[in-house]
């Protein structure tokens, strides 16, 4: 009841607020400077660079107009790798936004086997929610964290960060966002516990990095 009743008010912030963005949007929208995702670096701590996975022109068109990479990292040998997917939209008055992994990775095949929230620590010391979406098709499951980041700002609600980018559209003039993800295959015979550990363990390196291709 308390869930839908926060989300009762946050939608009805966004109704409120789209009156007001509607105003800005003749105003050119301020773009920050920020650099490529290609340039992402390719080693992460311990983790290396496998290589980028390459985007269809089918999943592009879903996703709009933006900046988007998915790569794969590796630790060491014998241990399931970590896949990286950042998909940053620079303005998100058109249309292009972020898809919730909620709606796509299913699409793709999973099915959700568990999700919550789990808190995840900054290099500020800070600790945000971000959202722990466990999947499985077949065999094969796979644990993922995911979150969405925007002006410094990190939440785990989709809701709130619709709410967010009414307000920065209306104080700042800007709607840019990003959806990042973190995800990993649990091993044959490995615990939730194990590949929950390697993931926050990745997601805590790139937390410091993000800002350079996230305008704060």
């Amino acid at each position: 009841m308390r869930q839908n009743q926060v989300r009762f008010w946050v939608v009805l912030a966004l109704l409120v607020g789209t009156a007001l963005f509607l105003r800005s949007r003749s105003h050119a929208e301020n773009l920050p400077a920020r650099q490529a995702l290609a340039s992402f670096p390719a080693r992460v701590a311990d983790w290396t660079s496998r290589g980028d996975i390459l985007i269809s022109d089918d999943i592009r068109k879903i996703l709009g107009e933006g900046d988007f990479m998915q790569r794969v990292y590796a630790r060491s040998p014998g241990e399931p790798p970590i896949e990286f997917f950042l998909a940053y939209f620079p303005s998100q008055r058109t249309g292009s936004s972020f898809h919730s992994p909620k709606n796509c990775l299913p699409g793709s095949g999973w099915e959700p086997v568990e999700s919550s929230h789990i808190p995840l620590r900054r290099a500020d010391g800070q600790v945000v929610l971000v959202n722990r979406y466990i999947l499985q098709r077949g065999s094969n499951r796979l644990f993922v964290l995911y979150w969405y980041q925007s002006q410094g700002r990190a939440v785990a609600s989709e809701y709130w960060a619709k709410f967010y980018q009414v307000m920065d559209a209306i104080g700042k003039n800007r709607t840019d966002g990003a959806l990042v993800r973190v995800s990993t295959p649990q091993a044959l015979g490995e615990s939730v516990e194990s590949s929950q550990k390697r993931a926050m363990a990745y997601a805590e390196e790139i937390v410091p990095i993000l800002p350079q291709f996230i305008p704060e």
